[in-house]
């Protein structure tokens, strides 16, 4: 289990490290086109600062989204205890616990650091799941508090948003800026205009990669908090029982432990989850 853990630590790392090549790529080819800085810094300088506002208030919104209320031990004392007793047992503070009303078995976790944070489940994932199979699915939200898996997302959503503010800006000077069409032949510029449509979509998907690798990592960890089994079984049940949560929001889908929103053929490709029997097969392995 530790050799896993270490594995998804090191494929996040390699996967932002081609996020930061392929966004110097795009800056080198948007400098060359047009010989100016400019647009690139002003573009860096906005993702930085809704990257920070994200950071500070990203928690708030997803608990508004998702209709979360924070309870305590009188209210769902189960669902309590399981979350107090993980924060104890690995030394972490303990977070603030919320609960949704929705049948759809489901949880998150939120929060910019570990001192900082909100979990939250269903009622319909309480109701489905026993003692150990509930503190397997809290282990993994209390995993991604304690790997500062938000840190990363909101790291890895920058870079995704100077790739679009890049793109964007490209497109738009690209056509409406005064250029000499003797330097700019038009197989170039078509390359150009290919690149910067294409840009975004790469992106997307090199985002959706971290995010994975993530939820791999969070499954490791609960499984070394609590039992390869517990999580192996609780994630079986999420698949078996998997339904749309009643208040869905795409900007959260991230966050949960399952995806969220209601299936389709392109949800699996640019889903923010690997699929639930693939996290299973890793965890068997793991055994082994």
């Amino acid at each position: 289990m530790r050799k896993q853990i270490a594995q998804n630590k090191r494929n996040t790392i390699i996967t932002i490290l081609v996020f930061v090549a392929f966004i110097g790529a795009i800056a080198g080819l948007f400098s060359w086109i047009y010989q100016s800085p400019t647009v690139l810094i002003t573009a860096g300088i906005i993702s930085v600062v809704y990257a920070l506002i994200q950071y500070f208030f990203a928690d708030k919104l997803a608990l508004m989204s998702t209709g979360a209320k924070q309870t305590d031990q009188n209210e769902s004392p189960r669902l309590y205890k399981v979350v107090q007793q993980l924060a104890e047992e690995n030394n972490l503070p303990m977070p603030k616990v919320y609960i949704m009303n929705d049948p759809a078995p489901n949880a998150f976790a939120t929060g910019r650091d570990p001192k900082h944070a909100c979990v939250a489940a269903t009622t319909g994932l309480v109701e489905i799941m026993d003692d150990k199979e509930l503190k397997a699915v809290m282990g993994h939200e209390m995993s991604h508090v304690k790997n500062y898996d938000i840190r990363v997302s909101m790291i890895v959503f920058g870079l995704a948003s100077v790739v679009g503010l890049i793109s964007d800006l490209g497109l738009r000077m690209l056509f409406w800026g005064r250029r000499d069409d003797e330097e700019n032949s038009p197989v170039g510029v078509l390359f150009v205009i290919i690149t910067l449509v294409l840009a975004p979509i790469v992106a997307t998907l090199i985002q959706l990669a971290v995010s994975r690798q993530r939820e791999y990592l969070a499954d490791a960890s609960s499984a070394s908090m609590t039992s390869p089994d517990d999580m192996a079984n609780a994630l079986r049940k999420l698949e078996a029982h998997h339904r749309p949560m009643r208040q869905q929001n795409v900007a959260a889908e991230a966050l949960f432990i399952a995806g969220p929103l209601k299936k389709s053929i392109l949800s699996k490709l640019f889903s923010t989850h690997p699929p639930l029997e693939a996290r299973i097969e890793r965890l068997e392995n793991a055994k082994k």
